[in-house]
């Protein structure tokens, strides 16, 4: 939703320059590395391991084409050093949390989803739990059995609310940052959540607001630049447009959704 320079500056570039990490077919010794690298740094919080804790008959599956990539992800979620780093320390609901930025890449959207996954593991345990998550057409549609999870609330997608877009940096605070050693134990979402609002994204130690992204207000309106690219039947000669709209914030979110559905890419976002 934002420019490579807006990426540089909230803290995400290297997220918003680089391709998904993908274990295809007849791989190198060296691409399998980098997956299982990808593996660890997204599903464990971007944490340090030990030599002795990384899981090595899980890459040796991965490694004899014996299990996928989710395969992998799978494992590394149900590991006890990944209970270790975030079930037994955390509340619950800071585990939900979690549990959707490292095997979804995205925010929790409502207390629907809270409550989806509190009652479910109240009922059928942490396996299900993990499992729930892999196993969703959510994932399926976005990473399938070869792609490793990655943060994808940085990006317009189908079916992902524009609520997510802010709510991410409540729980992403840089390339470098570790789940675990930030020593939050209380959810950071918990409050938006309940309440259905989204925080003004705020950048660096400045922590000056993002204009525009969550914090908004009724009866304002906002200047939505987007690039929009040629119709498909067009000369590739013909350069992607610039467009501008200026859109009440009522209608922001429905507005967003209708450029992603087009093909166009949100540059910048500003209170007119």
């Amino acid at each position: 939703m934002t420019s490579l320079t807006a990426a540089q500056r909230l803290g995400f570039e290297p997220y918003a320059a680089a391709s998904p990490v993908e274990l295809r077919p007849n791989a190198t010794e060296e691409d399998i590395e980098i997956v299982i690298r990808a593996a660890y740094r997204q599903v464990m919080g971007n944490d340090h391991l030990m030599s002795n804790e990384r899981l090595t008959s899980a890459e040796s599956l991965l490694r004899n084409g014996d299990i996928n990539v989710r395969d992998f992800v799978r494992a590394l979620a149900l590991s006890e050093i990944y209970k270790e780093k975030f079930f037994y320390s955390n509340p619950q609901n800071r585990f939900i949390e979690l549990n959707y930025k490292h095997l979804l890449g995205r925010a929790i959207y409502d207390r629907a989803e809270i409550a989806y996954h509190t009652d479910l593991y109240n009922q059928k345990g942490y396996e299900a739990e993990i499992d729930s998550y892999l196993d969703s057409q959510e994932y399926q549609e976005n990473f399938g059995e070869s792609i490793v999870p990655y943060y994808r609330g940085f990006a317009t997608q189908r079916n992902q609310k524009t609520v997510g877009f802010s709510r991410i940096f409540q729980i992403y605070r840089g390339y470098a940052s570790s789940d675990r050693a930030s020593g939050i134990k209380t959810s950071k979402l918990v409050r938006e959540v309940s309440q259905n609002t989204a925080s003004p994204v705020r950048i660096g130690s400045s922590q000056e607001a993002l204009a525009g992204i969550g914090g908004g207000s009724r009866g304002h309106f906002y200047r939505v630049r987007v690039v929009q690219a040629p119709n498909a039947g067009r000369m590739a000669r013909i350069r992607q447009s610039n467009q501008e709209y200026l859109v009440p914030y009522e209608q922001l979110s429905e507005k967003l959704q209708q450029i992603n559905r087009q093909g166009g890419k949100v540059t910048s976002i500003a209170q007119a």
